[in-house]
């Protein structure tokens, strides 16, 4: 029997309306467009209206993306979402997703690895397909960290010129508290659509080896300390005062794991697969921050046009930076069948690792 592989179908992705810029921002954080472009490279990114959740924009992305692999609803058989900002502490999006997009009753798998949720996402479908567990598997990745942003209800009507301000200091204050954080997320998600094909006589395309590494030992760099079954009640409104809801970051800390393990892993499974670094055609990193994406280029000898990021326009969305950059690179030309590219990514847990697929 010859053994299945999970070969890219289609893409797609969906970007919220509202567009803001770093200026904006420094209506209401104490930040300015240089400082934000020197720490990270952002210029801008979005946000979606209030009440739009994950599963919304992770519907759309879906339906794209189904779209483009010229798939129907009824071909789907398996999901696998990704978040950490889901609509509901409970139910999980997959199933939201799934009904958004009209499909009919199928498994619906959430996962939880943060900023290196879609790279875990593809070792999951792999292993669907490869196991003949499902045939045509639908990723999506999707995030809205504005809901998880501490902003005032006029705080973001001053962010967009509905009101025209200024805050009040207090609000200003309390807003820059946090800007080391506010000023690299954006809302975003995207998708791809996975179907089996034989091994043999397809070029080599699929999905080829993940190496991807867990470990608890650095959760204190990147983690939310309120809100949580830790702690009783779940939530309080001392905590939410406190700022115990909103992200801690030891951005130095994230940035030194961020430079070593993200080439390292790449390499690791370039080598599984009898490849190293300058056979690939394209490596698409998590979008956290240029700066760190620029060093992991600069480890792995990659020159330019190998790489792909796309974080000066839409800033860290999470779950959905993968998908969306990929897409993007797709689009451009950078990725077309054939093509070798390799999946990096790092996240709070600590999760971090890397995929390789021949699209």
């Amino acid at each position: 029997m010859t053994e299945a592989r999970a070969v890219l179908a289609g893409t797609g992705i969906a970007i919220p309306p509202l567009e803001v810029d770093n200026t904006m921002l420094s209506r209401i954080i104490e930040t300015s467009d240089d400082w934000v472009r020197e720490r990270s490279g952002i210029a801008t990114r979005y946000y979606v209206e209030r009440g739009v959740g994950s599963s919304d924009l992770g519907a759309q992305a879906a339906r794209m993306a189904l779209e483009d692999a010229g798939v129907e609803t009824g071909e789907v058989d398996y999901l696998v979402c990704a978040t950490m900002t889901p609509d509901h502490y409970f139910p999980g999006t997959g199933t939201l997703v799934q009904q958004k997009l009209g499909l009919r009753p199928l498994p619906a798998l959430d996962i939880r690895q943060q900023c290196a949720g879609f790279a875990y996402g593809l070792q999951v479908v792999d292993a669907l397909i490869r196991g003949g567990v499902a045939r045509t598997v639908l990723l999506v990745g999707t995030d809205v960290h504005t809901s998880l942003m501490p902003f005032s209800d006029r705080t973001f009507e001053v962010l967009h010129g509905r009101d025209p301000g200024p805050l009040s200091d207090e609000d200003f204050q309390w807003n820059s508290r946090f800007r080391h954080l506010l000023v690299l997320f954006g809302d975003g998600a995207g998708a791809m659509v996975f179907r089996a094909q034989p091994a043999d006589g397809n070029g080599g395309r699929g999905i080829l080896a993940a190496a991807l590494y867990g470990d608890g030992n650095h959760k204190d760099i990147l983690y939310v300390p309120g809100g949580g079954s830790a702690r009783r009640p779940f939530v309080t409104c001392d905590m939410i005062k406190a700022a115990e809801t909103v992200p801690v970051m030891d951005g130095r800390q994230v940035f030194k794991l961020a430079v070593t393990r993200m080439p390292e892993a790449t390499v690791e499974v370039l080598k599984r697969c009898g490849y190293t670094p300058q056979d690939l055609d394209l490596l698409v990193m998590h979008q956290a921050n240029l700066r760190i994406n620029e060093r992991a280029q600069q480890v792995l000898g990659l020159p330019d046009d190998k790489v792909y990021n796309n974080i000066q326009k839409y800033g860290n969305t999470t779950s959905a930076t993968l998908p969306l950059a990929f897409h993007e690179a797709r689009r451009l030309g950078k990725a077309p069948e054939g093509a070798l590219v390799a999946f990096a990514a790092l996240g709070a847990g600590l999760h971090w690792g890397a995929v390789l697929m021949r699209v």
